[in-house]
């Protein structure tokens, strides 16, 4: 079970964020606490990510090499992420977990309409120092979200992508690989040293998610965008119900 949910999760983080909406729930329903569930499942899916950027190999020689910087924001919220997760109550993480999840898949529903509204002037703003400024700044928070809470930082990195005017799914999604890596990557190094893993599930999980991620990439550009939308919205929501039912 911890292997098939680790594969489907490193194909859907390819496919559009949202892959540790699978993984994560799936150890708590195997019996980790939900502290050591998240920590477990960042460590194990992170590898994915190696897969997925193989996959995406095309859009990132493409991306504009400007936003590159955003990887430094992301490698501090990460790090202030984890430090918060293993500082927070299993109890009180408890309770959060679906709201998180909620509040991510939201955000991912709004992309379209707030994009919309910003109009060609998000475009060109984002060329600006000052909207690049303020750019670095909501990416440090995504990524204390990130390190505090691994799922659903695809949904919520490829919401805030959107909002900085970038409309190609697929160019959003190769940079949500390095991000989304940066950020997983040292919360994961975080948790490792912080002895917050159950090693057992690790490995296999890790594995999935590299065979998961790399066929993932080539499967979203099948799908279409409007696709992509639909799934991941529908995974937000499903384990948003499937938790607070739980609860």
């Amino acid at each position: 079970m911890a292997f098939a949910a680790a594969f489907l999760a490193g194909a859907i983080n390819s496919v559009a964020g949202g892959g540790t909406l699978v993984s994560f729930p799936t150890l708590i329903w195997l019996g980790l606490g939900s502290v050591t569930a998240n920590a477990t499942s960042t460590v194990a899916i992170w590898p994915g990510t190696v897969g997925s950027g193989w996959g995406y190999r095309r859009e990132l020689r493409t991306a504009e090499p400007r936003f590159l910087a955003l990887i430094v924001p992301s490698l501090v919220g990460g790090l202030l992420g984890a430090w918060l997760l293993r500082n927070t109550p299993a109890s009180t993480f408890d309770r959060l977990v679906p709201y998180l999840i909620l509040f991510a898949t939201l955000l991912f529903m709004a992309q379209e309409p707030i994009q919309r509204q910003l109009g060609t002037a998000g475009e060109a703003r984002h060329k600006s120092t000052t909207w690049f400024a303020g750019v670095m700044l909501f990416q440090l928070a995504v990524g204390l979200y990130g390190g505090y809470f691994g799922a659903g930082i695809g949904i919520l990195m490829l919401a805030a992508l959107g909002i900085m005017g970038l409309r190609d799914i697929h160019e959003m999604n190769s940079l949500k690989v390095v991000f989304g890596g940066s950020v997983n990557g040292i919360a994961a190094a975080y948790f490792i040293w912080a002895r917050m893993v159950y090693w057992p599930y690790v490995v296999l999980m890790a594995v999935a998610a590299i065979a998961g991620g790399y066929g993932g990439a080539g499967v979203a550009r099948k799908l279409g965008r409007t696709a992509v939308r639909r799934i991941v919205i529908a995974i937000g929501f499903g384990m948003a119900v499937s938790l607070f039912v739980k609860k």
